[in-house]
């Protein structure tokens, strides 16, 4: 038993990597949060750029949302440049507006990150719509930057009120 509750220290020892100090976290958590905000600005140009930017170039990410599970970069890759193609040439004057986002500091080089968000906008047909959801993010510090090498999507559920549901991809 001792030797047990040794070695789960042990692993959340090597898991955090040393004690960072408030500051060091404070500046961690304000980094993801930045990081998280430039790449989902929807007032910005080369908004799909920015988003794949969130993602190693090589490598596995792990990517959960609308009921499947990916483990490759090209395959996170051509779901975002889907969202894009089908719902996002459809959106005007969209808004990524982060409702909550709340970061945990696992070291100087891992992060999670879980926010919701609402995307207000008009459809196609001038009308008002509001996509949403929630996201969970594991960061990665990969050089000079923060990397999502895991995440867990979840969208609002529909409703009958169109300026909160969510579209199909074949009509929004």
């Amino acid at each position: 038993m001792r030797i047990s509750a040794l070695l789960i220290l042990m692993t959340l020892a090597a898991c955090v990597g040393g004690s960072l100090s408030s500051s060091d976290t404070a500046t961690i958590r304000a980094e993801i949060e930045q990081t998280m905000r430039e790449a989902y600005d929807l007032s910005r140009p080369n908004q799909l750029d920015r988003m794949l930017a969130l993602y190693p170039t090589s490598g596995r990410v792990v990517s959960a949302n609308t009921g499947a599970v990916s483990t490759s970069i090209d395959s996170v890759g051509n779901g975002i440049r889907e969202f894009w193609h089908y719902v996002g040439v459809n959106m005007r004057n969209p808004k990524w507006e982060w409702t909550t986002i709340h970061v945990d500091v696992l070291s100087r080089d891992a992060a999670v990150a879980t926010g919701t968000y609402r995307i207000p906008h008009l459809n196609p047909s001038n009308q008002p719509h509001v996509l949403g959801g929630a996201m969970t993010m594991v960061f990665r510090r990969q050089g000079d930057r923060w990397v999502v090498i895991q995440e867990h999507l979840s969208d609002t559920p529909q409703t009958s009120d169109s300026t909160n549901s969510m579209p199909t991809h074949d009509n929004q």
